[in-house]
């Protein structure tokens, strides 16, 4: 039976549109679905949206709709965004669902039955935006430290979960699972936060409806972050199918950003425990992409949807941009002229580019066959060093290092056509020298296209057609299919084509 992988994204919120915040996660969790899978694992990729809370309820009434109707409507958007960007998810989940709800209700009970919810009351400073409690001094001058909004004082009587038994357990789990929070940095913040002192936090509500209601109380409402964060218990089969989520729990990755980190590496892991649960087995908390020197907001009107800019640098194009272009962790700043540079020097002059001039010339020059690339062909060792390092990078959630090791054999490629000018050979004569230099490069070409399929997708299947190999890319395992010479036989002749990837030029800005 193939190994399992479980890799998730939050679930994103239904009070507005997607915007390339979110497909930033969502893009990196697919690369490494995809990359998985080519490992031959079995893998669960969940997303979705979380449709509960006092945020969405707000939305819904500025829009004259009830909650279900508009989180059904902005859910779809969601879906809309992702099939545009190539996202290969096994599962989308809406809090609305009837499994989720049952998942909840048993998780909560589940809780309740080992002692670790009481009822109490709540005053304090609460941020609608981020649905979350705050203590005064979390506060920046008396606004939420994310979002920088006022926020609003409020005092209930609540179900509290006693997060603050589980100081203790949950240093010891990271003292034993160093890795269960990425990158590292990261984990020194959770250890601080936890070592702060942890404090119980309310896990109900009784001033909105709009929510799953508490099992043994339905006068009031689940928390929204409690609700949210069982949605990964929910898609691997928790309350519904004990088979199920015995062989897909724990999850293997989490990715989150950096303001949930909170949520998912001290809250998330503690509620496990509270349920005898796993905890996940890693939690990676990526930094904001931003705009300007912001954080993306409805309220800076500083959101870029996704198709705004596939419309010009088409599907691959943008994810190469989001992946290739900084390291996944730190903050980084979108500007649509980043965007044009790495487009036309990765793309359109490096792969784009070698892709053309290797095909134009074996077409031209070999009547359209594929010569036999040499064992011992020097691009063979670039090969192998560009296998080892993308799965590292793979390994290591480190996107824009896979992608740099995809390029550095487009360049070794590049530059050896370059250097050996198969073009005046053809002009001298030389059929065997040709026809070993083209060789040598059509299968640097079959490994590009293999390795950089899970980033640029549509690209290797195309270069895949192009190259006269059968199936796509995706029919293939590495680290077997990576290694020079190794690729399945050609089955048809080397194609010609337009331009993978042409140009941009930067006076094309939306």
């Amino acid at each position: 039976m193939a190994r399992t992988f479980y890799v998730t994204t939050p679930i994103y919120y239904v009070n507005d549109v997607p915007h390339i915040g979110h497909a930033y996660t969502t893009v990196a969790a697919d690369a490494l679905a995809r990359w998985r899978r080519l490992c031959g694992d079995d893998v669960c990729f969940a997303t979705g949206c979380d449709a509960h809370g006092l945020k969405i309820q707000r939305a819904a009434a500025e829009r004259g709709v009830d909650p279900a109707t508009w989180a059904d409507r902005t859910a779809q958007a969601f879906r809309d965004a992702w099939a545009l960007l190539g996202i290969t998810n096994t599962d989308f989940i809406i809090t609305t669902e009837e499994r989720h709800h049952r998942a909840v209700q048993q998780f909560l009970e589940a809780v309740r039955a080992n002692g670790y919810i009481e009822l109490g009351t709540y005053r304090g400073p609460y941020c609608v935006a981020c649905e979350a409690y705050y203590t005064p001094d979390e506060l920046l001058e008396g606004t939420c430290p994310i979002h920088r909004r006022p926020v609003e004082e409020v005092a209930e009587e609540n179900y509290f979960f006693r997060l603050s038994r589980f100081t203790d357990r949950l240093l010891e789990h990271y003292d034993a699972h160093p890795e269960a929070v990425a990158p590292p940095g990261r984990r020194n913040e959770v250890l601080g936060f936890i070592r702060s002192g942890l404090q119980d936090f309310s896990i109900s509500r009784t001033s909105i409806t709009w929510g799953i209601p508490i099992p043994w109380d339905p006068a009031h409402v689940t928390y929204v972050w409690f609700d949210a964060l069982v949605n990964y218990c929910t898609v691997a089969g928790y309350g519904t199918d004990p088979d199920r989520f015995a062989r897909w729990w724990p999850a293997d990755v989490h990715l989150i950003g950096k303001d949930i980190l909170r949520f998912h590496a001290v809250y998330w892991p503690a509620m496990l425990m509270a349920a005898d649960l796993a905890p996940p087995r890693q939690v990676f908390a990526h930094g904001f992409l931003l705009v300007g020197g912001e954080k993306m907001s409805k309220t800076r009107l500083n959101q870029i949807a996704p198709a705004d800019l596939v419309a010009t640098f088409g599907v691959d194009g943008y994810r190469w941009h989001f992946l290739a272009d900084q390291r996944f962790g730190p903050d980084g700043d979108f500007s649509y002229e980043a965007m044009v540079a790495r487009y036309n020097s990765d793309l359109a002059n490096g792969l784009g580019n070698l892709a053309a001039r290797v095909l134009n010339m074996a077409t031209s020059y070999l009547a359209g066959g594929a010569p036999e690339h040499r064992e011992d062909g020097p691009l063979a060792e670039r090969a192998a060093v560009t296998g080892e390092a993308v799965a590292a990078a793979f390994e290591a959630l480190d996107f824009a290092g896979a992608c740099f090791a995809v390029q550095e054999l487009v360049r070794a490629a590049n530059a050896y056509i370059e250097d050996r000018r198969p073009w005046e050979r053809h002009r001298d004569g030389d059929a065997t020298g040709v026809a070993a230099i083209l060789g040598d490069c059509l299968e640097a070409l079959r490994i590009v296209a293999l390795l950089s399929s899970p980033v640029i997708p549509g690209t290797g299947v195309e270069l895949w057609r192009r190259l006269g190999l059968p199936g796509t890319p995706d029919d293939q395992r590495v680290p077997a299919a990576a290694v020079w010479g190794a690729g399945p036989p050609v089955v048809a002749p080397l194609r010609k084509g337009p331009s993978l990837f042409p140009r941009v030029e930067a006076s094309t800005a939306p």
